[in-house]
């Protein structure tokens, strides 16, 4: 895999991006909800729980694919990407903690091994050795982060805690350099692979916890 710019590059790099928009927290109705003043705080604080389950223990995703890592370009990004979500790990406990207990729901355990189970996928996707596939994860995972920053700072707001360091940044430089991985037709197809099996845990765990407020509101 080599970093330059061509447009079967920017054809992989639409694609994953398209599948981030599409499939990813930033359409997920959940998510938004949590974001809004009118989210209650169990619901808040079960996502929060449920996040720091599957993401807050090292090494994470992206350390993961570090490993697999051949090309310097992409292993710089994966340096500066490892750092931030090192931070992202330490808000993500420090909100858990401020949370308070999980909130009492039906279905506890069911949902404990569904959590489990998708963060054991993820970790799959992360140490994947067919190649590409770790890299496609990784990105993907970092550009779906920024919208889960918003769920994040949401409740950082909700309990008068400081926000994390600003996203923005790392979200922009991992669009620059998936735009500029040129790699073969296979290596592409296994970066968009990993990329929407990535997501495909995400919209499962919103969709979960989505549940998991109806459950409690009819309890």
């Amino acid at each position: 895999m080599t970093i330059a710019l061509d447009k079967r590059a920017a054809g992989c790099a639409d694609t994953i991006l398209a599948m981030v928009a599409s499939d990813g927290t930033a359409a997920s109705p959940h998510a938004r909800a949590l974001m809004q003043p009118a989210a209650t705080l169990r619901d808040i604080a079960d996502a929060v729980h449920a996040l720091c389950v599957i993401h807050g223990a090292f090494p994470g995703i992206v350390d993961r694919a570090g490993t697999a890592c051949v090309d310097p370009a992409e292993g710089t990004w994966l340096e500066r990407a490892a750092a931030a979500m090192s931070a992202e790990r330490a808000l993500l406990v420090r909100l858990t903690a401020a949370a308070g207990p999980l909130p009492s729901t039906p279905g506890q355990a069911a949902s404990e091994t569904a959590i489990t189970g998708q963060r054991n996928a993820l970790e799959m996707l992360a140490r994947s050795d067919r190649r590409g596939c770790a890299t496609g994860t990784a990105i993907a995972f970092v550009l779906d982060w920024a919208a889960v920053r918003g769920v994040l700072d949401a409740c950082a707001k909700r309990m008068a805690l400081p926000a994390g360091a600003p996203f923005a940044q790392v979200a922009s430089e991992t669009i620059t350099l998936l735009r500029a991985i040129e790699a073969p037709a296979p290596v592409e197809r296994a970066m968009a692979f990993g990329a929407q099996q990535m997501l495909a845990q995400h919209r499962g765990l919103w969709q979960l916890l989505e549940a998991r407020a109806v459950a409690r509101g009819e309890m």
